[in-house]
């Protein structure tokens, strides 16, 4: 069975070329994202594998069905990037990789926290260029803070542990209330609750309710100096609303690995191109704002879940005709 892959990075071709030969797949891999100029590519591949990036809409998912393409196996847990109607259509299953490792993304996001609070990136260049000044570095304790958690699924129930063994107070919000966080002390508010807490971080789907659920608004019913942390979508963030939330002081710290626009950016040594993003450039010109290239994901173990699953999920589509792995089962 052949599997095309997309948006393909060296460490892909690395942690699924360990597996293959346990799978028996023929793997075949384009650095070019999924496109409908791109589909062509998967012609006689019965699965493609894709990653946050691409964008599967209807045009592109009519290519694949064209090109034979029986499977879309996303790489990834977020699946907002698929027109799930459009693969159902079609007869194509769509699978993706529902936890790999939720500690990764969790612990991506306290280092975020840690870094914009202390300032260790800058004291690291300080440092390096002989200044020993500690002006400008005053952070503040995380201890006893109070942390709003928006979205409790994997992601969110690991941050929640771990802002919890800082000793922090743990809001959160979500459709229905987790009894395990519950039971460790997470209390479950609204979300006009959860707003107001000292440090806020992002971990819910991106979905129709859940776009730009940070706007003018919701800022608005924050702390003023509040700490924003988003590894989960850009696309749960209004870029300009931040940005003069940031510009008045309303939002004092900014970390974001995700950004709505980031499929033109992520993923690429841009170094010696200038960059036509004019809100992505605005965002890193202030010195409280964090910005990292959706690397949350990115460990050893993450990887190797990720890979490992992926070939699973086709394999069942494959021997079985249809996918037993209900919880990346979508369509």
């Amino acid at each position: 069975m052949k599997i095309a892959f997309f948006s393909t990075q060296p460490y892909d071709i690395k942690f699924f070329n360990q597996l293959k030969d346990d799978f028996g797949f023929e793997l075949v891999y384009f650095e070019s994202a999924l496109t409908t100029q791109t589909a062509s590519l998967a012609a006689n591949a019965e699965a493609v594998c894709v990653f946050v990036n691409d964008k599967l809409n209807s045009d592109v998912i009519d290519a694949l069905a064209a090109e034979g393409v029986k499977i879309i196996a996303l790489r990834c847990a977020g699946f907002n990037n698929v027109d799930l109607d459009a693969a159902k259509r079609n007869g194509i299953q769509v699978c993706r990789v529902p936890a790999y490792s939720p500690e990764a993304v969790a612990e991506f996001a306290v280092a975020i926290l840690l870094t914009l609070n202390r300032k260790t990136n800058k004291a690291y260049n300080r440092v390096r260029e002989q200044n020993f000044s500690l002006n400008g570095l005053l952070g503040f304790d995380v201890h006893n803070k109070t942390v709003g958690v928006v979205g409790t699924g994997n992601i969110g129930k690991a941050f929640c542990k771990i802002m919890l063994g800082f000793g922090c107070k743990v809001f959160a919000f979500d459709v229905i209330a987790n009894k395990d966080l519950e039971a460790i002390g997470v209390e479950f508010k609204p979300l006009q609750d959860v707003l107001h807490c000292d440090i806020i971080s992002l971990h819910c789907p991106l979905n129709d309710q859940t776009k730009h659920i940070i706007n003018d608004t919701t800022i608005a019913m924050m702390k003023k100096g509040v700490m924003l942390i988003n590894t989960s979508r850009g696309g749960l963030i209004d870029t300009k609303a931040v940005i003069n939330a940031l510009k008045s002081g309303q939002i004092g710290y900014l970390g974001i690995d995700v950004y709505e626009q980031e499929e033109k950016l992520f993923f690429r040594d841009l170094s010696s191109n200038i960059i036509q993003d004019d809100q992505i450039q605005r965002l890193m010109s202030f010195p409280n704002v964090l910005v990292t290239s959706h690397q949350a994901f990115f460990t050893e173990d993450a990887l190797h879940q990720i890979s490992t699953t992926t070939l699973k999920n086709i394999k069942d589509f494959h021997e079985k005709g249809v996918l037993d792995n209900k919880a990346a089962f979508l369509v």
